[in-house]
């Protein structure tokens, strides 16, 4: 790889152990992965914030590490809300061990947003170069902004947050951003509800796997497409995709699907994804909600009482910037939570089987939480919380 004299200063520790080590691991990835060169980022996402994924050993690497990032860097949710952690139920223990975790972050410079949606607090740009973890970040920024990032390991966008910099090979590339097959869906009535998108994209993610799709036969909006990636990126390893007529670089790429394999997903397959077996809980935000989501559920809600757990996860900064939504959820008695969510938190251990609205969720649930999972609309979700019934109308949703 070709270094820059400032970057081969740092690989000779002239800007301390740590920062040398960050980028030795940088220009590693970059050679197995044939990059020319390190380029700079507009900011970082950082996985492995929860004590339930990363454990001791990873929380001692953390402890180790002595430098600040270069570039802002949001943290993904950790395993509690870190105000509310009790009336989740959390185990002090628990608690104590995430809040050392937290503390490394901190102490490494890392904004503690702890979110999966860091595109709602930040400024993130058509064509910016980043460093991100969270699949679901990751596959949102490439195919809804446009901005390019490759599917980054805990370990590899920390050292980019670091330094600053990231190998340029696959997202970073246009020519890698081509479509590699067409993914028609064919739903008759027209669909709404992002989690309807969240089926598809959990069936299209086990069909394409880690391949770019163009889709064909949708019209999403935003929260459709989070739904839609972020399912993909968690039944497949899918870090971007693309709508024709609908995302950015689709005007680009959407004429030279010539030759392409076209994978047809039906309505019936959609529809089957969707479940009607009892539930414990019900778990919505996974990614985290938007504001648009959090009025959904409130208006839902509203006048009704949840008749079993019903939890909903957001980020810190959309929480605060949207109060009167939250109250009005919470006062049916669910509880809005920040700075975590049901699959990397301890919370949603205890139940046996979870309802949620998320094609995400519904890949992660069962090994993550060890529970039963069923699938819903937004709509439904809030019918089976609030006692009214499992069913919901599924005509034009």
């Amino acid at each position: 790889m070709r270094l820059t004299p400032e970057e081969e200063a740092i690989l000779a520790g002239e800007q301390g152990e740590t920062r040398a080590r960050m980028l030795e691991l940088l220009v590693g990835l970059g050679k197995v992965y044939g990059a020319e060169r390190l380029i700079p980022i507009r900011s970082a996402q950082v996985s492995g914030a929860s004590y339930k994924t990363i454990g001791r050993y990873g929380l001692e690497w953390l402890q180790q590490l002595d430098a600040r990032v270069a570039v802002p860097t949001v943290l993904n949710p950790v395993g509690m809300d870190r105000d509310r952690w009790r009336e989740m139920g959390i185990d002090p223990g628990f608690a104590k061990a995430q809040e050392e975790v937290i503390a490394a972050y901190r102490r490494l410079g890392l904004a503690l947003e702890c979110t999966c949606t860091p595109y709602y607090l930040y400024m993130t740009r058509y064509g910016d170069h980043l460093a991100w973890s969270e699949s679901s970040a990751v596959v949102y920024a490439n195919s809804v902004i446009g901005a390019r990032t490759n599917r980054e390991g805990g370990p590899g966008a920390l050292a980019a947050a670091i330094t600053g910099r990231t190998p340029e090979y696959g997202l970073h590339l246009i020519p890698n951003r081509r479509p590699q097959l067409v993914v028609r869906v064919e739903n008759g009535a027209p669909l709404h509800d992002p989690a309807l998108f969240g089926a598809i994209g959990y069936l299209a993610g086990k069909l394409v796997g880690g391949q770019i799709p163009l889709f064909e036969g949708i019209s999403p909006g935003r929260d459709q497409l989070k739904a839609l990636g972020a399912a993909m990126a968690a039944s497949g390893s899918v870090a971007l995709f693309h709508v024709a007529g609908i995302t950015p670089e689709a005007r680009i790429f959407s004429y030279d699907t010539a030759g392409l394999e076209v994978i047809t997903v039906e309505r019936k397959e959609i529809e089957a994804v969707l479940g009607d077996t009892p539930v414990e809980a019900v778990a919505l935000g996974c990614p985290h909600c938007s504001p648009d989501e959090l009025g959904t559920i409130a208006s839902l809600l509203a006048g009704k009482v949840a008749r079993i757990p019903l939890y909903v996860f957001a980020s810190r900064g959309v929480i605060e910037r949207h109060r009167r939504e939250v109250a009005a959820i919470e006062s049916s008695g669910a509880r809005v939570f920040a700075d975590t969510c049901m699959v990397v938190s301890p919370a949603m251990d205890r139940f046996r089987s979870i309802m949620v609205n998320s094609g995400k969720a519904f890949a992660y649930v069962p090994g993550m939480c060890g529970a039963a999972v069923r699938l819903g609309t937004t709509e439904e979700c809030i019918r089976v919380a609030t006692g009214e019934g499992t069913e919901g109308s599924r005509n034009g949703r």
